[in-house]
Formats: C-alpha cells, sequence, structure tokens
C-alpha cells in the first residue's frame, strides 16, 4: 500500500511540474513579446515604404479619371520688396531695420498664391517686426528665432499653401 501511496504523490508531483512549466506569467511574456515582434515588424514595414503598389494603383487611377497630376516640385525663391520698420525701444531713441526677406516655395503655383496674398504677407511680418527689440535679435540664436517667427506667420496668412523656408537676405539696425 505504501507503493501505491508513493506512485500517486509522484504522479501529483509530475502533474504539478508541468503545470508550473506553462505558468500564467509565461505565457503573458510570450503574447506579449509576439505583439511586439509583429507590431515592430507592421511599423517597419509601414516606415520603410512597404506598399508602394497601392501608391502607384491610386496613381494610375487618377490619370485613368481623367485628373490632373500632381504639380512637379522645383526650388522657387519669392523676393519680397525691402522692408523698413522701427524696433520698439525701451529708450525711446528712434531705431529703424532695414529687411529683405526672400521665401522658399517648391511649387509654381504657391508663387502665384504668394503674389496674391503679399499684402497679408507684409501686415503679418511689419505687426510683428515693430514689437521686436534690439536685444531679441542679438547673435545667430537672434536670428534663427526670428526666421522661425517669420516662418510660422507667413505660413498662417497664405494657408493651404506651405513656405518651406524664410532667408534673410540683409538686415541691418540703424538709429
Amino acid at each position: 500500500m505504501s507503493d501505491e501511496l508513493k506512485d500517486s504523490e509522484e504522479d501529483g508531483i509530475a502533474d504539478g511540474l508541468s503545470k508550473k512549466k506553462f505558468s500564467g506569467k509565461k505565457i503573458i511574456m510570450a503574447v506579449v513579446v509576439l505583439i511586439l515582434v509583429f507590431g515592430g515588424g507592421g511599423a517597419a514595414f509601414m516606415l520603410l515604404g512597404g506598399d508602394n503598389h497601392a501608391v502607384a494603383s491610386g496613381d494610375e487611377q487618377a490619370e485613368e479619371e481623367g485628373a490632373e497630376p500632381e504639380e512637379a516640385t522645383e526650388l522657387l525663391f519669392y523676393h519680397l520688396d525691402p522692408m523698413v520698420v522701427n524696433l520698439n525701444s525701451a529708450s525711446g531713441g528712434g531705431k529703424f531695420m532695414k529687411i529683405t526677406i526672400s521665401l522658399e516655395v517648391d511649387k509654381q503655383s504657391s508663387m502665384v498664391e504668394l503674389e496674391k496674398k503679399l499684402p497679408r504677407i507684409i501686415d503679418r511680418f511689419q505687426t510683428f517686426l515693430r514689437e521686436m527689440r534690439l536685444e531679441d535679435m542679438n547673435g545667430s540664436a537672434g536670428s534663427l528665432r526670428l526666421k522661425d517667427e517669420l516662418l510660422t506667420r507667413v505660413n498662417q496668412a497664405v494657408y493651404p499653401i506651405r513656405v518651406k523656408e524664410v532667408l534673410l537676405q540683409q538686415m541691418q539696425v540703424t538709429g
């Protein structure tokens, strides 16, 4: 009888060990690893442009339906006339800045839209520049902030077209 008891205990221990082999934690970890592997692979596939055929077939459908193909991009510059603005000065003395700006766009149609919206662009620039102080423009960091602010304002003024870059051709402070 003791042999039977030992055999049943050994069977119980063997069953317990086999159950421990695939515990809940291990199953959850395996599922998480599989999700990460497949999710990462799918993300890499999408980011690297794995579905080029679908994009090409969409372009072919647009051409078949008689829609205009997308305008070619090129490097174009729209040169604004020089602007002279008085700067905000705490000392009360008159400080003036002469600035010449070019706008970089990538489509010929954007050049036409810039011409149409030129008064709005100049207004946004003049309003912003008049609030500038000489201290705001010191150094290369000041010039970069100025360019970023002008880019934001021009893109708001000409939306839905997009200006890629604001180029400072000349910036001179007198007074």
